[in-house]
């Protein structure tokens, strides 16, 4: 299945900003997270096809998961 992978701010550092991934069926979000070498404590916000999710989703062929790491600012 493909999945679209959206990563914002720190999070793209030495990745990438969007890409389509080839998952086996049943993938998890958190699955994924480990998969690209992400620290799940660096990841605060999850959306799936723009709605909230969280680690132990399972997603779907077509998907949309955006990744968002603690936003900070004053």
């Amino acid at each position: 299945m493909y999945i679209t992978v959206k990563l914002f701010a720190t999070l793209r550092q030495g990745k990438f900003d969007i890409d389509t991934l080839d998952l086996p069926p049943g993938s998890t979000i958190g699955y994924i997270v480990k998969n690209l070498g992400i620290p799940e404590k660096e990841v605060t916000l999850i959306f799936v096809n723009g709605r909230h999710s969280d680690f132990t989703s399972e997603l779907h062929d077509g998907d949309v998961l955006a990744l968002f790491p603690p936003v900070g600012g004053g």
